[in-house]
């Protein structure tokens, strides 16, 4: 660059001194008067390559920054959506501090303040009570000692329960059903009673599968080293030993067993509660099990957000805005449901949110000493629930007056009998066992 400024300067200095005189002509005092009809025009020098490179950077650099532009009306809409979005997420960000600074603050945190410690399950296997980590652990392990009383059905239960992939699990079944057949069929064929483990069936649909091998062991088959023709080392083979009708019989009851199985799942409790009358029994908090979304999945869902912004630049309806809402609302896994009875007392129990109204029903009158009489629930606003609704506990917002089902998942209902039988109810409406441990409301 240096010298791409010393030869432009080179180059001014030597026209400006004037034409060249020849050395045999004589000097003179007066320069010579030289007439243009134009005005002169100076030739530079062709820059260098370093020279040339440079300029090209810098007009690289010059081109490359932003222009400014004016302001349109969907530049309005991501500006107010960014505000919102960032509005949002400090929101989150302070509630989030405020629970662990309250977390961080007291070493024990006393559930008197909740309306129920937590959401708790039972083993179907072992009849333990349960939290929510500690279900597939327990019911895995359970599986596994069953192997000592009953060892197909604790492989069946491992195909059903430890694989999530129903797709995966039915094509492995249908393989091993396969297998079954063809023995049951040609009892008597050796090369039916053999699956080389490293067959590439094997390998994809069944090994794949969780219990699938445990399953085929507890049949019949025995893992053996054979040799394989054409081949100098030795492979794997399960083979079924024993072919005889009765043992063939019970195979395909096996078969059976393992194609009409169902997955190990914990059973919600729904820790029935009972409390004296009271003027709080409207007054709900909720411990965290309760809602579908951690701390980090709000965060995740907010950065979502946030990266959708400039997709989303349609102006929103009130409409849309409320569909959205209540979207937003049904974020919950479980809800908490009182029923007020007309002695006062409070029946409390907890429930998935996709429950039938059906079930509601069923653990009201498990609890009843007549419970076996028609009777009634209805909600804030007067609307009455009927048991052969389909409708889920979660939708029951969209068919009553009340809200608070859906924006928190929590409701009072009240109880009454039907008017034909009220004069046949005994004086005791909850079965001793409740009212044994009837608590009061905090």
């Amino acid at each position: 660059m240096k010298k791409f400024f010393e030869d432009i300067k080179k180059d001014i200095k030597f026209k400006s001194a004037g034409p060249g005189k020849k050395l045999a002509e004589g000097g003179s005092s007066k320069p010579r008067v030289v007439q243009n009809s134009g005005p002169a025009k100076l030739h530079h020098a062709a820059p260098t390559e370093g020279a040339q490179k440079a300029g090209a950077a810098a007009m690289a650099r010059i081109e490359g920054q932003p222009r400014p532009r004016a302001q349109t009306s969907q530049d309005a809409i991501r500006l107010q959506v960014k505000r919102e979005l960032e509005a949002e997420a400090a929101a989150v960000a302070a509630t989030e501090k405020e629970k662990i600074t309250a977390v961080e603050g007291s070493s024990v945190k006393d559930p008197a303040f909740l309306s129920v410690t937590g959401v708790y399950f039972i083993c179907p296997l072992t009849g333990a009570t349960l939290t929510k980590s500690e279900r597939e652990v327990h019911i895995k392990e359970a599986i596994f000692m069953r192997f000592e009383e009953d060892a197909v059905e604790a492989s069946i239960m491992m195909v059903h329960t430890f694989n999530k992939d129903r797709e995966k699990v039915k094509a492995a079944v249908d393989i091993i059903n396969k297998y079954i057949e063809n023995i049951c069929k040609n009892p008597t064929e050796e090369k039916y009673r053999k699956i080389k483990l490293s067959n590439k069936v094997f390998q994809e649909k069944v090994k794949t599968v969780e219990g699938s091998r445990e399953f085929l062991q507890a049949v019949g088959f025995q893992s053996i080293m054979l040799d394989v023709e054409g081949q100098e080392e030795s492979e794997e083979f399960l083979v079924l030993m024993e072919h005889d009708p009765e043992a063939l019989e019970v195979m395909k009851e096996s078969m059976d067993r393992l194609q009409r199985g169902e997955p190990v799942r914990a059973q919600l409790d729904h820790q029935p509660q009972t409390f004296r009358p009271s003027p709080n029994a409207m007054r709900f908090e909720l411990p965290s099990e309760f809602y579908n979304l951690t701390a980090e999945e709000l965060k995740r869902e907010q950065q979502q957000k946030s990266e959708a912004v400039e997709k989303n630049t349609m102006l929103r309806t009130k409409a849309m805005r409320e569909r959205e809402e209540q979207r937003e609302r049904r974020k919950y896994n479980y809800t908490l449901l009182r029923i007020r009875l007309p002695d006062g007392n409070i029946l409390q129990g907890t429930f998935l949110a996709w429950d039938k109204v059906s079930v509601l029903f069923q653990f009201v009158r498990d609890s009843l000493v007549d419970g076996w009489q028609p009777f009634e629930l209805v909600a804030p606003g007067g609307h009455k629930l009927r048991e052969a609704q389909e409708l889920a506990l979660n939708e029951c917002s969209l068919v009553l007056t009340n809200a608070s089902l859906s924006e928190v998942p929590a409701v009072l209902l009240t109880f009454s009998w039907d008017a034909a039988v009220q004069a046949d109810i005994s004086a005791a409406l909850l079965k001793p066992v409740l009212l044994k441990n009837i608590q009061t409301l905090g």
